[in-house]
């Protein structure tokens, strides 16, 4: 079964109030079986533009990915982000291999 994943890139406007956002979602996450392959860490912008934080999330499965960001727990955590940051999560399904 192929894994999922979450790519996210954003810039934080409110670095203080998104700490109550980073405290809540790894519960979240890990409840779904995720697992954090990068969160923040240093990085080059070889093309394109870039934001200033950069997270990759892996599950299980791509449907484990969907579960998470629609599950209750982690729309809750999501809510203490909303307004302090501009971001573009996106969900894909690995190769599989």
């Amino acid at each position: 079964m192929a894994k999922g994943y979450w790519i996210a890139r954003l810039d934080v406007s409110d670095a203080e109030a998104f700490k109550d956002y980073a405290a809540r979602s790894p519960g979240a996450i890990e409840a779904f079986g995720g697992r954090y392959l990068t969160r923040g860490g240093r990085f080059e912008a070889v093309q394109g533009t870039a934001r200033a934080r950069n997270v990759i999330v892996e599950f299980p499965s791509f449907q484990a990915a969907l579960d998470c960001w629609n599950s209750p727990q982690y729309q809750e955590a999501k809510g203490f982000r909303d307004g302090h940051c501009e971001a573009e999560f996106i969900v894909i399904e690995g190769t599989g291999a």
